[in-house]
């Protein structure tokens, strides 16, 4: 696990292992299983899982889970790829649910 200062960061509420810097999100208006959940142009200590195509509210995609490295805490998912071609720009972000992480500074 890295030691990051400076920049805020976002890391697992479970284990405070970092996961995301406050310079890669993109947007806070996103939803998941537990509610809110933001995007992120790269997550870091993560884990993907198997890729699988699910139905999610904007369309059909191939994602993968992703789970803390340290912890193994499910945090959200990374969009593998988007069939609709409004969705393309999602490809190879990630989703955190916002109940699983806390922000750093």
């Amino acid at each position: 696990m890295a030691n990051f200062t400076g920049n805020p960061l976002y890391s697992c509420r479970k284990c405070r292992n970092p996961v995301a810097l406050r310079d890669d999100l993109l947007s806070k208006k996103f939803v998941a299983k537990s509610g809110a959940a933001y995007l992120f142009a790269h997550a870091m200590n993560v884990v993907l899982g198997h890729k699988e195509e699910k139905q999610l509210m904007t369309g059909t995609f191939v994602i993968c889970n992703i789970n803390c490295s340290k912890c193994g805490d499910e945090l959200g998912w990374k969009y593998v790829r988007a069939y609709d071609a409004t969705q393309k720009f999602k490809e190879g972000k990630f989703i955190i649910e916002k109940a699983r992480i806390l922000k750093e500074y």
